[in-house]
């Protein structure tokens, strides 16, 4: 399937404002991306992303935000492709925000590849039209008796050939050519794409050169911090600002009042300090004395702690679904035939933090109507229009650099901290950097909901499952669920069982919550895989073959029509010949776990080998991977290291929690919240399954899938199931 413009918005386009806005199948982002324009009107023109120099070198533009997934590198690759020129020719740039010229400018849902695949192939192939077309009117023949290679032109019938650099400024002058004949390489034709390219920050990432948003500076430029309430929602009745403002390099001290609010991603209410050196103004932070106001006038309670959620999803898993997703037909009498077994099983999950390296921070500068931002988010459209209403002026006077960020994970889709900057700066008149401290960014995050799951699943005399029945508590206000905490109805496995019944209850919660690194996905395909390892272990059968005969089966229209289960079931073959997966041998602390899921338009199944020592120490010796993301690799450099990281990153989500204790956070930095080390990272075997599909994106396909391969072998290896997360909840940990 070929993901064309037209297919794309077919695929979730809806009207907002006169412009079009993305609705992607995974819901989170409907409530993230309500103002980001998808393409440009008329199409991406090449002017817009190729420059072409006398000298022959071009540089190209890079549309989208780089948060660490790589496309500041992929995405020029593919224009630098088309272009027909080599690489050690091109220079990267980042674009500025301009939506009117270079379409949907965010990173997240894994969309940039799918969403410019064909786009910028098309501006590539038109630049190298382009210079055809000069060429052929210079030397007076035809467009089609001219060829071009690594930046030239060559006339087929003579020993002619020109430069890109010598057409440029006749290539400035012709009119775009039509499109119909624009014409695309041939994948046996690709010289760049696909191959194995190096980032194109590396070296300044490596040797410390200032790149990141934390290492962005203005003349003049003054730092400021924040201080919020620990307590979500609360707002300030009094601080000693006078005390402050006296302090070493301090220029001010105010207070924000902020919206308190705290799931409307606008300023929170706090207490600001603005100084010469960000040290300077944190120094003064530790001196600063507040009176928050946490009483039942604002939105918190003393019931918004990690014990009362546990206690009170515990009083609603046994009972009916208050609220219906999908089901179909009859579970109650499947589960209670005579000769059904049915298997029943409790699963839970924490919150979690982003925990990006680099902390939340954008730079600003307000002065005589206009507003300039540095930011590293991944919505900067949304960003730009937040702080315009803000500042109450208009969007056309605010000019928005991207800068890269260290990581991002979802985080950063949300821009309370853009709109915080453009404020301060234009209440102290001056360039202001505010930057968040480590312990801001784990207490005032958008988190990943905690959930809590009640399963039962029913099995006829050959072991094969006859019946689903799924009951998700989740947070929310009624049917409303939080952001990020609701699931879709084509869970699997909605559509693979005869009888299937999917529905949630809510718990009121006043934590602000959010997608993170393949969203809703990281949790339901723990629970999901980890119950169907554990149905089959009852079954006396391999979860392989459940899981095979599951994805062949459609019953009440089959599973999500956007993930068809032959290329879920392809991965889970091909990982499972790889790993060995049917001569393994399981016990005396050695195991192995499979598992798969299909999220963000990629398929993915993986296997992990963990031992497991006399003290319950897991180590993961070894994991493979494959993942199935359509029929081309850009740079299959950063696609490996992509699924290292989402290799990591599950591993990491098997260790970690964020517990609340009276609305407040109690896990404030990596000490308490601690992620794998390098000592821990498993030998990490990594392959593509390629099929005619088109190109899609990898950065969280390939997380959800880990973290019940790693409990599945835990299992396998003790005999002990972990069905609540953390680990460390059933006394393992990572060795």
């Amino acid at each position: 399937m070929q993901l064309s413009r037209r297919h794309f918005l077919q695929f979730g386009a809806l009207a907002v404002g006169g412009g079009l806005a993305i609705v992607l199948y995974d819901a989170p982002w409907s409530e993230i991306l309500p103002f980001v324009d998808v393409f440009a009107a008329g199409g991406l023109s090449p002017r817009a992303f190729i420059q072409i120099h006398p000298n022959n070198t071009v540089t190209i533009l890079s549309k989208d935000p780089e948060i660490g997934q790589g496309i500041r590198t992929s995405l020029p690759m593919i224009i630098a492709d088309e272009l027909d020129v080599d690489w050690s020719q091109v220079e990267v740039e980042q674009a500025d925000l301009d939506q009117s010229i270079y379409g949907a400018q965010f990173a997240g849902g894994s969309m940039a590849t799918p969403m410019n695949w064909d786009p910028l192939r098309t501006v590539g192939a038109t630049g190298r039209r382009l210079m055809v077309l000069a060429a052929a009117r210079r030397w007076g023949v035809a467009p089609a008796d001219c060829t071009t290679s690594a930046g030239r032109v060559l006339y087929k019938s003579g020993n002619r050939s020109l430069t890109y650099g010598e057409l440029a400024s006749e290539v400035a002058k012709l009119p775009l050519p039509d499109a119909s004949s624009i014409t695309f390489k041939k994948p046996s034709e690709y010289h760049i794409i696909g191959k194995f390219t190096s980032g194109v920050d590396n070296f300044a990432i490596t040797t410390g050169k200032p790149l990141f948003g934390i290492d962005v500076t203005v003349p003049g430029m003054l730092y400021a911090v924040i201080d919020k309430c620990p307590v979500f929602g609360g707002t300030v009745r009094h601080a000693n600002l006078d005390e402050i403002r006296k302090m070493s390099g301090v220029r001010d001290a105010f207070v924000i009042a902020g919206d308190p609010h705290t799931n409307n991603p606008s300023i929170e209410p706090g207490v600001a300090i603005v100084a010469d050196t960000w040290w300077q103004a944190q120094a003064a932070r530790k001196s600063l004395k507040v009176d928050w106001d946490t009483t039942a006038e604002s939105p918190t309670s003393p019931d918004q702690s990690t014990e009362i959620f546990n206690q009170k999803a515990a009083k609603l898993l046994p009972q009916q679904p208050a609220y219906d997703i999908r089901s179909y037909g009859d579970i109650n009498s499947a589960l209670g035939e005579p000769s059904t077994r049915v298997v029943e099983a409790d699963y839970a999950y924490p919150f979690l933090a982003h925990a990006t390296l680099e902390p939340m921070n954008t730079a600003a500068h307000y002065k005589d109507g206009k507003l300039e931002i540095w930011t590293q988010s991944q919505t900067p459209g949304d960003g730009r229009r937040l702080a315009a209403q803000a500042l109450g002026i208009s969007e056309s006077d605010i000019t928005v650099h991207m800068i890269r960020a260290g990581g991002g994970f979802g985080r950063r889709l949300r821009n309370e901290y853009v709109v915080e900057a453009a404020w301060v700066s234009r209440k102290v008149k001056a360039p202001v950097h505010v930057l968040w401290s480590r312990e801001d960014d784990f207490s005032h995050d958008a988190y990943r909901p905690a959930g809590w799951h009640h399963l039962r699943a029913g099995l006829d005399s050959k072991g094969r499952v006859t019946a689903w029945s799924q009951h998700l508590v989740t947070f929310g206000e009624g049917k409303k669920t939080a952001s990020s905490a609701g699931m879709g109805p084509g869970e699997f496995p909605a559509g693979r069982v005869a009888n299937y019944q999917l529905g949630y209850s809510t718990i009121p919660l006043f934590l602000r919550t959010g997608p993170m690194r393949a969203p809703g996905a990281n949790a339901y395909a723990f629970v999901g895989q980890s119950f169907l390892d554990e149905v089959a272990q009852a079954a006396g059968r391999d979860p392989l073959d459940v899981q095979l005969e599951l994805l062949a089966n459609s019953y009440n229209g089959g599973g999500d029509p956007h993930y068809p289960p032959e290329r879920l079931a392809g991965v889970l073959r091909q990982v499972a010949e790889e790993s060995g997966w049917r001569k393994r041998k399981s016990g005396n602390g050695q195991g192995m776990g499979i598992a798969a899921y299909a999220c963000h338009l990629g398929f993915c199944a993986q296997v992990a080998h963990v031992s497991v020592d006399s003290q319950n120490r897991v180590r993961v010796h070894e994991a493979w991977s494959v993942a199935d993301v359509g029929s081309q690799i850009v740079n299959p450099s950063a696609a490996r290291a992509q699924v290292e990281g989402a290799i990591v990153d599950g591993m990491g989500q098997t260790l970690i929690a964020v517990d609340l204790k009276n609305g407040a956070v109690v896990q404030t930095n990596f000490p308490q919240y601690p992620l794998p080390r390098i000592h821990q990272t498993p030998k990490m075997n990594i392959s593509f399954r390629i099929t005619e599909n088109s190109p899609t994106g990898l950065g969280e396909p390939a997380l959800p899938p880990i973290i019940p391969a790693i409990t599945n072998a835990i299992f396998a290896a003790t005999g002990k199931r972990i069905r609540t997360l953390p680990m460390t909840n059933s006394g393992f940990s990572l060795a």
